[in-house]
């Protein structure tokens, strides 16, 4: 299998997906998957990573990130990755890999593709048929995002506001609600979208053809595919398969 993609560029928004080893369902149980919203929290406290969404799943976890500092994003995953996967194998006595070799990182558009990109972090356990609305899934963003906790917030409100363009959290909410039901009534939460964890970016052609120019060599053998909306540039092969 080719090694996962993680470039990072400044000022990025990148979607990060990370599945257990040989798809296993380590997170399984509700307190590992606390475990690593812990040490998320941990992440943004210590190396103020811009966390902007999350979701952690049975086999599987989703990250939306800002790139906000050199090294800040390779130092959260390998310290949040690690203190899990450390937690859990104590706890078992068990030896050996919890994570498969190496995480995988798309950029993502700051414009309607990162909306869309949000939403489809938020359904994943509804593609899983786990949950009929994401707000029945403890361990994610969304909660964050609708309750807008005072305390131990992970979620940069600041960030998301200014992406997503809107001028008050209250605005936020609402129009994130809409998304996600307008989603699952068009059954967009039945069918899984390679394009988020498949692909080097996502978004319209001009974003796609400056992240190729600053890769430079590192972008050599990835194809731009025109999509139903905006445009990819994918992978040499297959990556992850995951909700």
């Amino acid at each position: 299998m080719p090694r996962a993609n993680r470039h990072f560029l400044p000022g990025q928004v990148w979607h990060i997906t990370h599945r257990c080893h040989k798809k296993e369902y380590l997170l399984k149980f509700a307190r590992d998957r606390a475990c690593w919203i812990r040490w998320l929290f941990e992440a943004r406290k210590r190396y103020g990573l811009c966390v902007l969404n999350y979701m952690v799943t049975s086999n599987h976890v989703h990250l939306l990130v800002k790139d906000n500092g050199k090294d800040v994003i390779p130092k959260s995953m390998q310290l949040v990755a690690g203190r899990t996967a450390q937690a859990y194998n104590r706890r078992k006595s068990r030896n050996g890999a919890f994570w498969e070799d190496r995480y995988h990182a798309t950029a993502v558009q700051a414009d309607e593709h990162f909306f869309r990109c949000m939403v489809y972090i938020d359904l994943n356990m509804v593609r899983a048929g786990i949950v009929q609305h994401p707000e029945k899934w403890t361990h994610c963003g969304y909660h964050e995002i609708q309750r807008s906790p005072k305390r131990y917030r992970i979620i940069d409100q600041t960030v998301l506001l200014e992406i997503c363009q809107f001028s008050s959290h209250a605005d936020l909410q609402s129009v994130h609600r809409n998304w996600i039901s307008d989603a699952i009534r068009r059954d967009e939460s039945k069918s899984r979208d390679p394009r988020w964890t498949e692909s080097v970016a996502v978004g319209q052609r001009e974003y796609i053809e400056s992240i190729q120019q600053t890769l430079g060599s590192r972008a050599v053998g990835r194809k731009t595919v025109e999509l139903k909306s905006g445009y990819q540039l994918k992978e040499t092969a297959a990556i992850y398969v995951t909700k």
